[in-house]
């Protein structure tokens, strides 16, 4: 999370919007927020509903680290697993390939 918080302004500058997703309790995300300094949102899926909808339930219902690119119609266009998601580079790369929304 931090290397997306680092890269925040070249997802910013793309158009896009960062949120993080954690199974963990709102207080538990917080203080992590805060360690890092995160600015973006951190959402909590206690229930694991939402990582159970987009199939990032591993072993034990623990989430597996995963990035999506998901464009202004809810389209997922870039997945990101393991390791890649932990590097923003892609996703960045692939938040600039996006159109840009039409208002």
């Amino acid at each position: 999370m931090k290397a997306y918080q680092d890269g925040l302004a070249g997802f910013e500058q793309a158009g896009a919007q960062v949120l993080g997703i954690s199974v963990n309790k709102p207080e538990a995300n917080r203080r992590f927020a805060e360690k890092l300094g995160l600015t973006f949102p951190l959402l909590c899926d206690t229930e694991k509903k939402v990582s159970s909808q987009y199939g990032v339930l591993g072993f034990l219902r623990v989430a597996k680290r995963t990035t999506f690119v998901i464009d202004a119609e809810g389209i997922i266009r870039h997945i990101d697993r393991g390791g890649e998601a932990m590097d923003p580079s892609s996703a960045q790369h692939a938040c600039s390939l996006l159109p840009s929304p039409q208002i």
